[in-house]
């Protein structure tokens, strides 16, 4: 019997904090590291090893997975002092989970196998903190075969879907398709449901009675509930979903498609980050539409 693989896990935030408990959970062996150590205590109470850099994370682990902010942020992990880039990496596979640009992730998956010989598999998620808790996340990954079965059966205990779309880059491309609809989607549900309140209709009863037809959809079940109640622990941020359509529009251009919807979106988002509400989750986007008439 196959000795199990030891997994590392690095960025302990919304997600990440969710991602590696279920994989301790299952049972797997884990080192995490972030970059402010506290955040990490909870996982470590739990049986994780505290691993004091990326570097020591990484010689531990068999597969490192991360979920951090950015394209920079990942490159620190990776090429940084005490980064990945520093551990022998021939039969091991980093698992970036963070959303950043195609063309980024194909660079730096380059340069990482040529430096330490490190397999490289990008992999953004869908589903939110509520999806990451429960393991049922939608993955998109992009890399090579070997390396993306290397990753199956841990990442089968943190999603309900890990589907290789094509080589590096690949799964960076799909996340941008699937901000896309959701970023526009946010605004088109939190549009209508304030058009529902204003007009009169009890907008708490459309989850129910547009169940099931044209205009249902998962996001406008999970976000209806969200809009009319407020929350007080956001599973997103506007600055974030701003970043990924700015990103899809630079797709866009690149590959000479036209985007009117996600500009349009594109440009209510850039207007609530610069009236300070960056760290909002979409779903203000209802209150949003409620003060324009004030």
């Amino acid at each position: 019997m196959a000795e199990r693989q030891k997994l590392a896990y690095l960025g302990i935030g919304i997600m990440g904090s969710r991602m590696a408990r279920r994989l301790l959970d299952a049972g797997y062996e884990v080192a995490v590291w972030n970059r402010s150590a506290g955040k990490s205590e909870a996982l470590v109470a739990a049986g994780a090893r505290a691993a004091a850099s990326p570097a020591e994370a990484a010689d531990f682990a068999d597969v490192v997975f991360a979920c951090v902010t950015d394209a920079y942020s990942v490159r620190q992990v990776v090429f940084g002092e005490n980064g990945l880039a520093s551990v022998d990496g021939a039969g091991k596979v980093f698992v970036d989970h963070s959303s950043i640009r195609p063309d980024a992730c194909r660079e730096m998956a380059a340069d990482l196998r040529e430096a330490s010989g490190w397999g490289w598999i990008d992999a953004p998620v869908s589903g939110g903190a509520m999806g990451a808790e429960q393991g049922t996340l939608a993955i998109m990954a992009g890399g090579d075969q070997a390396d993306f079965d290397k990753t199956v059966e841990a990442v089968a205990e943190m999603s309900a879907r890990y589907t290789l779309m094509g080589p590096s880059g690949a799964g960076q491309v799909t996340k941008l398709v699937n901000q896309v609809i959701a970023g526009c989607s946010f605004v088109m549900i939190g549009e209508a449901v304030r058009l529902a309140s204003d007009a009169g209709i009890d907008a708490a009863k459309l989850t129910e009675c547009l169940k099931g037809g044209f205009a249902d959809s998962t996001l406008f079940q999970i976000l209806v509930p969200r809009m009319l109640a407020g929350v007080d622990e956001p599973f997103g941020h506007v600055k974030t979903v701003l970043k990924d359509v700015e990103t899809a529009l630079d797709l866009g251009y690149q590959s000479g498609t036209t985007m009117p919807m996600t500009a349009a979106a594109a440009q209510i988002y850039r207007l609530l980050e610069a009236q300070g509400h960056a760290f909002k989750e979409p779903t203000f986007l209802y209150d949003f539409y409620g003060g324009a008439k004030d």
